[in-house]
């Protein structure tokens, strides 16, 4: 378990990070700065999978995991004008998007382990980034999915309808924000490989 002590520890501060930054807005609400902090979870459990293998990968995900219910129990009891600052179904949505996403980017990793050494971490954070995106923007805003009235007004703000990535045609704008979320994700994805290369060939060749 030591050997994967930094990778937890990196999973648990870019958990706890992204919490606090998503209070934080960028272009009228758009984005918030979370946005930018959170897609580096791929990084750590992608790093960790190379390095060691799926099994302890899978430890440090669940370890994420465990902190971010912790960071949603605490938002829980944080009172704002319009409600707690996690509403149950943001912190729903947060925790299965979470687990979902970083265990389907294990498993994709693991199965493209054997090619180019980009391949697996490009295309296990492609399809974790937008399975996780779907699945919370789904869960957290959609008026499709319901987790009572009371629950429901605490983010009934984000089922207006708005103009789509504030030009296009009228969509509800948690579609915006998810699809803005999601290029965030993307562009990150790109930028990450180059760390996930550092990193890997560092730990790799380190003595024992």
């Amino acid at each position: 378990m030591t050997r994967l002590l930094p990778g937890i520890l990196a999973m648990a501060a870019i958990v706890v990070a992204s919490n606090i930054l998503v209070q934080f807005l960028l272009l009228d609400g758009l984005l918030t700065w979370g946005a930018f902090t959170y897609p580096f979870a791929f990084l750590v459990t992608d790093v960790m999978n190379r390095v060691y293998g799926p099994g302890p990968a899978r430890r440090v995900v669940l370890a994420g995991f465990v902190v971010g219910i912790a960071c949603s129990l605490v938002g829980s009891q944080i009172m704002l004008e319009f409600g707690p600052a996690v509403p149950l179904r943001v912190a729903v949505a947060s925790a299965t998007a979470f687990l979902v996403a970083q265990l389907l980017d294990v498993a994709i990793f693991a199965r493209l382990r054997g090619g180019a050494w980009w391949r697996a971490p490009l295309v296990s954070t492609f399809v974790g980034s937008s399975v996780d995106t779907a699945l919370f923007f789904a869960v957290a805003f959609s008026a499709a999915v319901s987790f009572g009235a009371v629950a429901d007004g605490h983010v009934a703000w984000a089922q207006e309808a708005v103009p789509f990535l504030l030009s296009g045609p009228m969509a509800p704008l948690w579609v915006t924000l998810a699809v803005a979320d999601w290029g965030v994700k993307l562009a990150v994805a790109l930028v990450a490989l180059v760390p996930f290369r550092l990193i890997v060939t560092r730990m790799l060749t380190r003595p024992v």
